[in-house]
Parts: C-alpha cells; sequence; structure tokens
C-alpha cells in the first residue's frame, strides 16, 4: 500500500516561498512518476510538476515555470518542491502523487493515479 507523509504548507505573504515536501513508501518498482497536483478552473486537476525516477525528466505547469522547481532525493524516496515567488493564485491544496512505470511526466503529470492527502498552500497579504 502507497502511503505519502507530505509537509511544507502554510501561510504565506504574496512574493514569499515555500517548501513542499513529499516522502513516499509502500512500493518496490523503481520506475515512477511522481509530483504535485493541485485543483484547477473548471473542477479539474493541474499538474504543477512531476519529475520521473527513470531518467530524472521534469514537467512544470505553464502557469508555475519559472517559479517552482522540483527536486529528488533519492536516498530517501523524497521530493521536493520549492515555490518561489508565490502568487495568490497559487493558493490550493498540493496533493502529492505517483504512477508506476516509465513515462514522460509531461503526458501523466495531470493524471497521477495514486495520491496522498494533500498539504494548504495559501498565499495572501
Amino acid at each position: 500500500q502507497v502511503q505519502f507523509v507530505e509537509s511544507g504548507g502554510g501561510l504565506v505573504q504574496p512574493g514569499g516561498s515555500l517548501t513542499l515536501s513529499c516522502t513516499a513508501s509502500g512500493f518496490t518498482l523503481d520506475d515512477y512518476v511522481i509530483g504535485w497536483i493541485r485543483p484547477a478552473p473548471g473542477n479539474t486537476y493541474e499538474g504543477v510538476s512531476c519529475v520521473s525516477t527513470s531518467d530524472g525528466s521534469t514537467s512544470y505547469a505553464d502557469s508555475v515555470k519559472g517559479r517552482f522547481t522540483i527536486s529528488r532525493d533519492k536516498s530517501n524516496n523524497t521530493v521536493y518542491l520549492q515555490m518561489n515567488n508565490l502568487k495568490p493564485e497559487d493558493t490550493a491544496v498540493y496533493y502529492c502523487a505517483v504512477t508506476m512505470g516509465n513515462y514522460d511526466p509531461n503526458v501523466v503529470c495531470r493524471a497521477l493515479d495514486i495520491w496522498g492527502q494533500g498539504t494548504l498552500v495559501t498565499v495572501s497579504s
């Protein structure tokens, strides 16, 4: 059973920074795509950023490019999302999620199929 330990959410002023972390466990496959998803307008979800463990390739939603950076610590199966220059529209519950297999994160990031409980990020003055 896949389990996630997510942390790092909170309240921050516009222009500020936060770092989310997610430690995943309960699976043995070496190849998977892991990242962060958040709700988007139109009752859908946006793949904020993902990384493939197969080749280290990453993906970013257009709305966060240049502001967010995803990284991964292989030693402890932890993925980080460094969020800089946060904007009020970044306010959301951020879900850590994973899909097993060797996939292009640009293709699967918005549709990862195993989710954590989420951590709330609020950007407000």
